[in-house]
């Protein structure tokens, strides 16, 4: 098939559905000033590092506005199939109040029925930029498919959380049962606004799992499934999120927890593309896996074609399967990727598509 002969939905569909795409779709799931300053020709107002200065020069509303057109022309600019819109920060947070507690769990018991007396859904000032970006696509006749996240189920940092596991699983559970109501809130108002792809779970992992595999299954498999079904039954794909080697619990990330996808895919970290796709490809679909923290930060131009064709290489692989792979990087890019390298990303994948 020729490239280019479908749209982007029709593309990301296609990789989805296990179809052949008339090319591999391509996207960055996370993409930070200085390098989108440098291909808008301007300053990215939706990066974290810019958002309070544009608020403060805007208003919120006109900095949600001028947000969305940054994220569209981004992608028109760089041929993306997909968009990945995280909610606005807010440039008045207030901290929370100090938890007097001296055990884990009676710090999360704390925290438990703190979050009980909260909304499930984010404030609606943050989640005004999802009809913002919807509305920018419509007007310019876009077919780019909108990503956004969940990812309420994550342990990566969360020490008392990981302890109360062990000590008070109770709490732990309800805890968990409670990112999933979060989580099942953000997806319904995600697919009201257009979005397609909905990220769930979160990180967990290094070097290996933070947690125990059956920790893993016990706690969070189950809440992960439950916002995996309501996503499937809203129209949605679910795709999984963790950075970290997942090998001890690949079959409960992947099959257990109902996903239709895998993001963060951590190649430093051993999670190799073409192992994936042999026991999953025919199933699953792979949002990866170029590795921003060490080769496109610290490669040369040519490490950096190579990876990428590589990448490609395997991704189109048909002995495992049609379609399900879509090119991004295993993260985010950022300052450390210079402009030289991301420049070798776009022209391996350009040399890709025409060898097809």
């Amino acid at each position: 098939m020729s490239p280019n002969t479908m749209n982007s939905l029709q593309r990301v569909t296609a990789a989805f559905a296990h179809e052949s795409p008339d090319r591999t779709p391509v996207f960055e799931y996370v993409m930070q000033s200085p390098i989108v300053d440098y291909y808008l020709n301007r300053i990215y107002v939706a990066d974290p590092s810019n958002w309070r200065q544009a608020v403060s020069d805007l208003g919120w509303s006109a900095a949600v506005r001028q947000a969305a057109c940054d994220q569209v022309d981004l992608a028109v600019a760089l041929g993306h199939d997909i968009i990945y819109t995280v909610p606005s920060e807010p440039i008045d947070d207030v901290a929370p109040t100090p938890i007097d507690a001296e055990e884990p769990e009676d710090r999360m018991a704390i925290r438990v029925e703190r979050r009980e007396a909260e909304s499930d859904l984010l404030p609606a000032a943050r989640l005004e930029i999802y009809p913002a970006v919807a509305a920018e696509l419509r007007r310019r006749g876009l077919s780019i498919v909108m990503m956004a996240p969940t990812f309420t189920h994550g342990v990566w940092d969360d020490v008392d959380l990981m302890q109360t596991m062990l000590l008070e699983p109770e709490i732990a559970h309800q805890h968990f049962e409670q990112c999933t109501r979060r989580a099942i809130a953000l997806a319904k108002f995600y697919a009201e606004t257009g979005c397609k792809i909905i990220g769930v779970g979160g990180d967990f992992a290094g070097n290996r799992p933070l947690i125990s595999p059956s920790a893993y299954r016990d706690f969070i498999v189950p809440e992960v499934r439950k916002t995996s079904e309501v996503c499937h039954a809203l129209g949605c794909y679910a795709v999984n999120a963790s950075d970290g080697n997942l090998w001890s619990v690949i079959d409960d990330f992947l099959v257990g927890c109902d996903v239709d996808g895998y993001i963060e895919i951590d190649q430093h970290a051993g999670m190799d593309l073409g192992k994936l796709r042999e026991r999953f490809g025919r199933t699953h679909t792979f949002l990866g896996n170029l590795d921003c923290g060490n080769t496109l930060s610290f490669g040369t131009p040519k490490d950096v074609y190579q990876h990428v064709q590589a990448c490609l290489n395997v991704g189109s692989d048909v002995r495992w399967g049609l379609g399900g792979h879509i090119l991004t990087a295993s993260n985010a890019i950022t300052a450390s990727v210079p402009i030289e390298n991301y420049e070798a990303v776009r022209r391996a994948y350009t040399d890709h598509l025409y060898r097809l």
